[in-house]
This record gives C-alpha cells, sequence and structure tokens, in this order.
C-alpha cells in the first residue's frame, strides 16, 4: 500500500498521534478481535502510535525503541484472515469520522490514509478462510 502522506505529522503532532492511536485501541476492546491483542491494550497502543509517528513523517520512533518493524513478521503469529481485517478496518471507522477535529488530522490526506490501511491490512492476512 501506498504510505500516508509524511506532511500528516507536521499538522497533527505526535500527542495527536497518541492519542488517535488510544482511542482506535479503545475501539479494539470492544471488537470481535480483541483477544488477538495483549491485555494491556495501553501499552500496545503506545507501541502502535511510535510505529504511526514515523510512519506519518515524525521521528522514528519505533525503530528507536523495538527496531526495524517488521510487521508482517511480527503478526505471523496470529491467525489474520478475512474477518479479521475487516473487523480492525472497521475499529478504526469511528476514528476517522472525527480524526480532522480531533486529532487535527489534516482532511486532505484521509483518503489517502484509508487507502494505507485498506491496503495494509490486507498485506497483514494470514489465513485464507474457505469460501
Amino acid at each position: 500500500a501506498p504510505a500516508p502522506s509524511r506532511e500528516i505529522y507536521a499538522r497533527m503532532g505526535e500527542a495527536n498521534i497518541f492519542r488517535m492511536l488510544a482511542d482506535f485501541y479503545a475501539e479494539l476492546g470492544g471488537s470481535s478481535i480483541r483477544g488477538m491483542f495483549p491485555n494491556d491494550l495501553q501499552a500496545s497502543s503506545e507501541r502502535s502510535a511510535m510505529f504511526f509517528v514515523g510512519l506519518l513523517g515524525g521521528p522514528p520512533l519505533y525503530q528507536q525503541r523495538y527496531g526495524a518493524p517488521m510487521m508482517r513478521a511480527r503478526h505471523l503469529p496470529f491467525p489474520i484472515d478475512e474477518a479479521a481485517r475487516r473487523a480492525w478496518l472497521a475499529c478504526w471507522e469511528p476514528i476517522l469520522a472525527r480524526a480532522t477535529s480531533d486529532y487535527n488530522f489534516p482532511a486532505e490526506h484521509l483518503e489517502g490514509f484509508r487507502a494505507f490501511l485498506v491496503g495494509f491490512s490486507g498485506w497483514m492476512v494470514n489465513r485464507r478462510t474457505p469460501e
């Protein structure tokens, strides 16, 4: 998937990205895929926020703390099928619906970010479900 614009960080800032990911993980906490995530969702949201800070144009916080992201390899132990992918994307929808007002997400980059999430989540699927 094409990476989202690196201009996003300049508009949002680190604190808003961390808040956005905390709210996203709150959505995950009530989702059908909750069991795929560690008990400590706050720590998970902070780790993801570090990744997104770098992805969106900020400093490489994730790499500085954890090394290369290797996201697909890190997620291989979890059975991610198309249903899990859709559930993960669904958790983003309420976040993206209020992204410009709540997190100062630049509106002109929302569709590109959404496209990234769709492509990224497709890349993470590692189990096929019978049709």
